[in-house]
């Protein structure tokens, strides 16, 4: 618990404000991007004559764009200085918007999303790691929270604000809408961030090419090998898996003898770094499975139209965005240890809820436990993000 003393001392001043105010920017245009397509995927495929199977790839470029990359970037921010390359990420994503809602043919559109999730990932990477650097220690919980009703506002928000878009404007506008959003955010972060510090040149100071490669491929064979096949699992996706597991190998072999490592093994050496790792794993795990799962369960065993299915859907993104601030305060107040244990508990109590609930008391009982997880979701997110960029050093935390 921090003290009194401590909690006057680390009031946001004026500055931090604007950085804070920029970094919000940044991370809701990241996750607004992921959420806003998705609907206009079948006026795309409209638009552009093409099967379901062929307009997905609009999603899925720009996720394994930010899947296969984010770790290097992160990296590379570590090396040459985060307010650089967040500038150079936010005009990546600007321009690649500007060339979706420009693209004449669908395989351009694709190639123009990937190139937009390239500047997402360096935007979600760096903005975080922008936040143990420039918020006061005793605040980082509620700028991790802040962060967190930032991203789940993006992914509310983009199913909503896109179809009012298409209908308005046409599919164009869903990309086009970034464009504006873009500009506001490079301007704040080029006026409110504060200028990189030069790192010194130590040992194992550098970039590194091939493991980024080898991650790279580690993380596309896998994604492909769970995404492919349109719901069947075959000899192409057990290909890719097995191709996955060599370069996985591989990239690990490589880390441990190469002079600058992406990633430093010695860092799993760390029994609380691995746990939070592990944690965040089996979290995620269990809050995408309820976002794959629950439409289906919703439309299927309690039979719900679309309309609904989808009104039902929202609630989780706009409690999480309501929660978020809150959960982060509450990290600042009390230990983040003690909170990551609270917001595990209440996870645990809403998936037992998820599975006794809705079989008793249908729709009302769906929501209220989805009421229970989502904030135990918010408060484990603030407390562990803000353990792991506390405990890291400054030149490990892209």
């Amino acid at each position: 618990m921090i003290s009194p003393n401590q909690t006057i001392a680390a009031q946001w001043t004026p500055s931090v404000r604007r950085v804070l105010a920029s970094l919000s920017l940044s991370m809701l245009l990241s996750s607004l991007g992921t959420s806003i397509a998705n609907v206009g995927l079948p006026a795309l495929a409209l638009a552009f004559g093409a099967s379901f199977q062929a307009v997905q790839w609009i999603v899925l470029a720009y996720l394994l764009a930010i899947t296969t990359l984010i770790v290097s970037v992160g990296r590379l921010g570590d090396l040459i200085g985060r307010r650089r390359l967040l500038l150079v990420g936010i005009v990546v994503f600007t321009l690649a918007s500007a060339l979706c809602g420009l693209a004449p043919k669908l395989s351009l559109l694709i190639a123009a999303r990937a190139v937009q999730g390239l500047g997402a990932a360096i935007m979600m990477a760096l903005t975080m790691a922008f936040i143990g650097e420039t918020v006061p220690k005793a605040r980082t919980g509620s700028a991790m929270g802040l962060l967190g009703t930032m991203s789940a506002i993006g992914t509310a928000l983009g199913p909503s604000l896109g179809g009012v878009l298409i209908g308005g404007f046409g599919w164009q506008a869903i990309f086009l809408i970034n464009v504006p959003l873009g500009i506001l955010t490079f301007v704040l972060a080029y006026l409110y961030l504060p200028a990189d510090r030069r790192q010194p040149k130590t040992a194992g100071y550098g970039f590194d090419p091939l493991g980024t490669l080898l991650l790279a491929l580690t993380l596309a064979a896998y994604a492909l090998a769970m995404t492919l096949g349109r719901g069947s699992f075959g000899a192409f996706n057990v290909a890719l898996l097995l191709a996955a597991v060599f370069a996985g190998g591989l990239f690990v072999f490589v880390e441990a003898r190469v002079p600058s490592p992406l990633i430093r093994l010695a860092m799993f050496r760390d029994v609380s770094l691995c746990g939070s790792l592990a944690m965040n794993l089996f979290v995620s795990t269990v809050m995408m499975a309820t976002l794959v799962v629950g439409p289906f369960y919703l439309s299927r065993g309690l039979g719900l139209n679309l309309a609904v299915v989808g009104g039902v859907m929202s609630i989780g993104p706009v409690i999480s965005a309501l929660s978020g601030f809150p959960a982060g305060r509450v990290v600042d107040r009390f230990a983040a240890p003690i909170i990551v244990i609270v917001g595990l508990i209440m996870m645990a109590a809403g998936c037992v809820a998820l599975s006794v609930l809705p079989a008793v008391f249908g729709l009302a009982g769906y929501v209220a436990a989805i009421v229970i997880l989502t904030p135990g979701y918010q408060l484990f997110q603030a407390a562990n993000n803000t353990s792991v960029m506390l405990d890291l050093p400054s030149q490990q935390r892209g």
